[in-house]
């Protein structure tokens, strides 16, 4: 794979924009090219005034702006871009132009420097005929707004080599983004599903069926998005959508169609008109949901019939580009196979075209994890970057299919752990409890946990030599799965934690109990009781983890495994006295004592967990009874009203724990 240190951007406009902040904030250096001044000062004048929101929010301080703005060039000449070894062209959506470009730069970079299209409308193998060596082509399909959406959607034309593409899915993940692939089809995969459900909109309003803003209304409650169909179409403007929906019915025939109202809307070059609503009648409503439901389904089932991708593709577009809680395969599911076909089939019929073969649910299951073999090692990646990588039932079966194949592949030595997007691994899933609390389904609670605790174990066990890469948070169940491995592999910006009594439970899946092998029973408790993040750096003097490695790095870690081993920490002073402090205080001693000199903040931060939690914690720890011990107050402590209120308060102030 490619080494990139230089990257080129083609148009200063909106797109051209963020994507030269994106990669300047990554730390390289860009150079922006458009053809006049004027572009490139409003270009920059974009950037700066995001980067100076940023500042305000303080994401970044005035001397990272500066830094940032530092890695930025800008030019009007062609030939700069010889310095690069990735250029992306990011121009208006004319095929004539893009491929006049693609055979202008094509003779100006060097033969191996990789040239991408961010095109959102034409084929990447017919604008590959426009460039020299076409097999180093591809497309880099961005989502507004590319600096901080992370969704790419990376698309091999049939030119495209392996070298390329691998190139191009590393580099994106080294920049902080959330790469899906798909086939060169049109629409790729995200526009394929979500322009139409913009077009099923405007025909819903065409109908007097309903008023935008009652669309919208219910189309942010269905499918949990922020702005629902015409308040997007408002934001993004509405010529693009007309344009992006007539591409797609150039291609796939009359469903596709654009409604007449957005081709009126398009000429007139206005916003849509919304009003305020309040009270929907409820007969409305399940039109509005009926038909955008059976319209996200029909072009879904067509993308898995057509192979475009898998469904998990379909997830992670919906859930990291779209912002979307309740993504099509959730939708799917929440219907169930019998509704989702009678709303696909009822489409169907109103346009005359086939049902998708893929209705049936058997298709409709995210991968949510991918493994692959490199020489003698297997390599196991968690790919459900909307949801932060969260355990389920799904992915902690899907996980253990995974592993096992590995494990039991004799021509491998080892197995590599890693994840994709910008967590390894956040905990639980927080809905998958609170949900089986409600319904009094705690069982099911215990259920997940001890499958995970079974394959944790043979994780534990496994023969071969197991290497976890934290590639981003491991927070809880991530940090437990990180605990399985014999060696445990950091990113420079991976961070590691134990939130759980900070939401009213306990760490279930070895937590109470594998950190002692590294780093002893006070420290343990210490970071569970108080669910202190530590930073990569932090893990590693402890001896939490074993190496820190950087972006460059991982490639030749992972082709050379014998090299890692667990690392014996001497620990610090500071951590020493840390240590013996929580090894040889009560639990009980937090809540009632008066706090001892130094330590205010920390005892302080120990009493708004829930107490409940600690205490048993400290009985865990104590007695060290291996991690099936953890399952043994399991239901008890999802039985209290602290657990739910703690899950409940997830992204919001903490509660008032009551300890019981």
């Amino acid at each position: 794979m490619r080494k990139i240190t230089h990257v080129g951007i083609i148009g200063a406009g909106t797109m051209g924009a963020a994507l030269t902040q994106k990669f300047a904030q990554e730390g390289f250096t860009v150079f922006m090219v458009d053809r006049e001044d004027q572009f490139l000062d409003k270009g920059m004048e974009n950037i700066r005034t995001v980067l100076t929101e940023g500042v305000e929010r303080r994401i970044f301080t005035p001397e990272i702006m500066q830094e940032i703005i530092n890695n930025i060039h800008t030019t009007k000449n062609l030939n700069d871009l010889k310095k690069c070894q990735i250029v992306i062209e990011a121009v208006f959506e004319n095929k004539k132009i893009k491929e006049d470009l693609f055979s202008q730069v094509s003779d100006i970079i060097d033969s191996e420097t990789i040239l991408a299209t961010n095109t959102s409308s034409f084929s990447v193998t017919e604008l590959a005929k426009s460039v020299t060596y076409p097999e180093r082509f591809l497309g880099l399909h961005f989502f507004y707004h590319a600096a901080k959406n992370r969704l790419v959607e990376v698309v091999k034309g049939n030119m495209t080599n392996d070298n390329t593409f691998n190139s191009c899915m590393w580099f994106m993940q080294q920049c902080g983004k959330d790469p899906i692939t798909c086939k060169d089809a049109h629409g790729f995969v995200v526009n394929r599903f979500f322009v139409p459900w913009l077009n099923e909109a405007v025909r819903l309003f065409e109908e007097n069926i309903a008023k935008p803003a009652e669309i919208d209304v219910v189309a942010t409650r269905i499918f949990g998005c922020g702005m629902g169909p015409f308040a997007l179409m408002n934001a993004t403007g509405v010529p693009i959508a007309y344009h992006a929906q007539k591409t797609l019915e150039d291609t796939f025939g009359k469903f596709y169609r654009p409604a007449k109202t957005l081709k009126l809307q398009m000429e007139k070059n206005e916003p849509w008109n919304i009003p305020d609503c309040s009270n929907i009648d409820s007969s409305i409503s399940m039109k509005i949901s009926d038909r955008l439901l059976a319209t996200t389904l029909f072009v879904c089932g067509q993308l898995l019939d057509e192979d475009v991708c898998t469904a998990g593709d379909i997830n992670r577009g919906a859930g990291v580009g779209l912002k979307w809680r309740k993504n099509p395969i959730d939708c799917y599911h929440i219907l169930g196979e019998q509704k989702a076909t009678e709303l696909v089939s009822t489409l169907a019929s109103r346009w005359k075209v086939n049902i998708p073969k893929s209705v049936r649910s058997k298709y409709w299951k995210p991968d949510f994890i991918r493994h692959e073999i490199n020489g003698n090692t297997g390599i196991i990646t968690i790919n459900r970057p909307e949801g932060m990588n969260a355990m389920n039932p799904t992915v902690i079966a899907q996980l253990a299919d995974a592993f096992d194949e590995l494990d039991n592949n004799k021509s491998l030595k080892n197995i590599v752990i890693t994840a994709q997007g910008k967590a390894f691994v956040a905990g639980a899933d927080i809905k998958f409890f609170i949900d089986h609390i409600k319904a009094d389904t705690i069982p099911k609670i215990v259920d997940f946990t001890t499958a995970g605790q079974k394959l944790f174990t043979r994780i534990d066990k496994s023969k071969k030599k197991v290497v976890v890469v934290a590639n981003g948070l491991a927070l809880g169940g991530g940090l437990e799965l990180a605990l399985t491995a014999d060696v445990i592999v950091a990113l420079d910006k991976a961070v590691f934690a134990f939130p759980e009594t900070g939401i009213g439970i306990y760490p279930g899946l070895g937590g109470t109990q594998r950190p002692i092998k590294r780093i002893g029973k006070g420290l343990t408790k210490y970071l569970i009781y108080t669910g202190q993040i530590l930073s990569a750096q932090k893990a590693l003097e402890i001896g939490l983890i074993d190496k820190i490695i950087s972006w460059d790095e991982l490639v030749s870690i992972v082709e050379n495994l014998d090299s890692l081993e667990k690392k014996s920490a001497t620990l610090p002073e500071k951590w020493l006295k840390l240590a013996n402090y929580f090894e040889n205080t009560t639990a009980d001693s937090f809540f009632k004592e008066e706090i001892p000199d130094g330590m205010e903040k920390i005892i302080g931060k120990i009493r708004t967990k829930a107490p409940l939690a600690i205490q048993t914690v400290e009985r865990l720890v104590n007695e060290y009874r291996g991690p099936i011990s953890e399952l043994d107050y399991l239901e008890t402590i999802f039985r209290t009203g602290d657990a739910l209120a703690g899950l409940q308060s997830v992204g919001k102030r903490p509660p008032e724990y009551k300890g019981c």
